[in-house]
């Protein structure tokens, strides 16, 4: 009987139910690019093309330099100390970023210990951006009102990162990093280009918008600072926040167990002594790079001579290239891994700044050979960067981590722009604080090389990729 089959028969298998995680890892990894495309923005526009020579002016003015730099041998009183006009935007960077040193680890260690990841990242965007909104009032000879909008907008910059980074973590597993992170640089250099572009139209058309240069150059220094605030309503509503895991019990209130989990955190890298190594390295290599990025249009205008447009036209050149180099080097990386590109990329650096170094005046073609060999290398050496340092970070330890990590990232690096300035104040010109930058490639490789990749990932406690 037809009964009688279906009372012998077993238990039906159940149905096989699909794995919704890496479909939901993707939805957002995708939100999670958009805070690239929203912060990239202000280090372009601002840290990277018009800060620094319209600082230098402005307090150039204030000196009674007018509006030449170089040769001035006026000074203006920085906290007490005799500080050279054009010198002032590189010792502010260097100031924000020691001011990063002692503020970011705490914010790391809050991030590791919070379950709302995404709230830290937003609102220390948001507070960034509104300080970074102050830099409209940057004008005539009042460089003070500058000064305070770009440390405060760069050190709360570092403490967005700090969590935007450790959510790389939580969305990705060991083999997505590479291309996760290089998606993220490269959405982030196709939204910075895109407002630098707006901004190009601004400041070189000023006269068919009924602007002085100034005022264009104010405009795009705010507009920056809105496209920051706008666009990490993205990342904001679509990602998930997580609990936190292995987070190390520490006595004491908020602050007590933020400072206690860093010292542990700081006593405990003597047991990760190739993720040590690794800071060591990227300290060195994207200090020179970050100063390299920074100076770029200072060197470019004073220097080499080049009106603003060329400049601009020029950053943005490299941020399109850019955007093409960190999706490049994700594909090496997922046949070589990441770890002996960031080495060949530090390598090509050397030849960079050496060739910077011997550009002549006026020379619009050599001038935009190198910036695309700055484009391809910049966005492939600083994504993988990231993605290799998450493989060399113990699970629950990813904010203080990416904490002392984002201290000399992209933006907020000190010793590079530290020595830039003081050998621009010892010679009052720009080409041999260039080529001083060197030294900062050379030592990041010689901490590469020390490296062992593989037993860095094994001693921090991860998977090993199938390529690193």
């Amino acid at each position: 009987m037809e009964g009688d089959h279906d009372m012998t028969a077993g238990p039906r298998d159940p149905l096989p139910v699909a794995d919704l995680e890496p479909l939901n890892r993707s939805r957002e990894q995708r939100a999670w690019y958009w805070y690239d495309w929203a912060n990239s923005a202000y280090f372009t526009t601002v840290l990277s093309v018009l800060f620094a020579p319209y600082m230098a002016t402005v307090a150039g003015r204030a000196a009674g330099c007018g509006d030449e730099i170089e040769g001035c041998t006026r000074t203006l009183s920085l906290l007490g100390i005799a500080v050279s006009p054009g010198s002032l935007p590189f010792y502010l960077t260097s100031f924000a970023t020691i001011t990063s040193a002692f503020v970011l680890p705490i914010v790391g260690a809050v991030v590791d210990r919070s379950a709302r990841k995404k709230f830290h990242m937003a609102g220390f965007a948001w507070a960034g951006a509104a300080s970074a909104s102050m830099l409209f009032f940057l004008r005539g000879d009042q460089w003070q009102v500058g000064a305070v909008a770009v440390v405060l907008s760069s050190v709360l910059a570092g403490c967005s990162l700090v969590s935007y980074s450790a959510i790389l973590v939580d969305i990705s597993t060991e083999d997505e990093r590479d291309h996760v992170s290089s998606r993220g640089w490269a959405f982030g250099y196709l939204g910075g280009g895109t407002l630098l572009l707006v901004n190009l139209v601004l400041v070189q058309g000023n006269d068919l918008f009924g602007l002085d240069r100034e005022m264009a150059v104010r405009i795009s220094l705010l507009s920056a600072a809105l496209w920051w605030a706008g666009f990490t309503l993205i990342p904001f509503l679509r990602l998930r926040n997580r609990p936190p895991v292995a987070v190390v019990a520490v006595e004491g209130g908020l602050l007590s167990r933020s400072f206690g989990q860093l010292f542990r955190t700081l006593k405990d890298l003597r047991n990760y002594p190739m993720t040590l190594t690794f800071l060591a390295a990227y300290l060195f290599f994207n200090d020179g790079i970050q100063t390299v990025i920074y100076a770029a249009s200072t060197y470019g205008e004073k220097t080499l001579k080049f009106d603003t447009s060329v400049l601009i036209g020029t950053i943005l050149l490299i941020q399109f290239v850019a955007f093409g180099g960190a999706l490049l080097f994700g594909r090496i990386a997922a046949r070589y891994g990441s770890y002996k590109p960031i080495l060949w990329g530090t390598f090509t650096w050397i030849g960079i700044v050496v060739l910077a170094f011997l550009l002549p005046e006026k020379n619009v073609p050599l001038f935009v050979l190198v910036a695309i060999g700055i484009g391809l290398v910049l966005g492939g050496t600083q994504a993988l960067a990231r993605s290799f340092f998450s493989l060399l970070i113990p699970r629950g330890r990813e904010g203080e981590y990416f904490a002392l990590y984002n201290a000399c990232e992209r933006g907020t690096s000190w010793l590079g722009t530290l020595t830039f300035g003081i050998v621009f104040q010892l010679t009052g010109s720009y080409r041999p604080a260039l080529l001083a930058l060197i030294a900062f490639f050379v030592i990041g490789a010689a901490f590469l090389l020390r490296l062992d990749a593989e037993r860095g990932i094994r001693e921090a406690g991860n998977e090993v990729p199938r390529t690193f």
